[in-house]
């Protein structure tokens, strides 16, 4: 039987799975301006998938494992799209974090979603800077 931690923490590990290959992604059509920001993001994507796995272990639960592959929303093949794309991901793993913070039945469950919400809020807001957008965050990030 699946807890609902355990079900909220695996949800969100699909969306971190999904980031981490986006990153590959953006990695390779980015303005080399942002090569910092997309290994840092990248990094930070990798670690919190890593944490979810060991979070998943320690509460008795499998973690799935990735997909083989992912599709993109659009085509990437230059440094707007790689920057929209890095949009549609922070947007994405932000909406599962927050579906997490909202399911999640123990408070130390609770506290990793919205770290990671947080984080991922901020890298959210990066991005639309970077693109220009205006305003640059909502008030409920991952909010449909």
């Amino acid at each position: 039987m699946t807890t609902p931690d355990q079900q909220a923490l695996t949800d969100a590990l699909s969306a971190e799975y999904a980031a981490v290959y986006a990153y590959g992604i953006i990695a390779a059509f980015a303005n080399h301006d942002r090569d910092k920001l997309v290994a840092e993001s990248t990094a930070a994507h990798r670690a919190r998938r890593d944490a979810t796995i060991d979070t998943l272990k320690s509460l008795g639960a499998n973690a799935p494992a990735p997909a083989a592959a992912y599709t993109t929303p659009f085509v990437v093949d230059d440094p707007i799209p790689a920057a929209k794309l890095a949009v549609t991901v922070e947007s994405d793993t932000a909406a599962a974090w927050r579906s997490a913070v909202e399911r999640a039945d123990t408070p130390e469950i609770r506290h990793i979603a919205l770290d990671a919400l947080t984080e991922t809020a901020l890298r959210l807001a990066t991005w639309q800077s970077i693109l220009g957008a205006n305003p640059i965050t909502v008030a409920f990030p991952g909010q449909p």
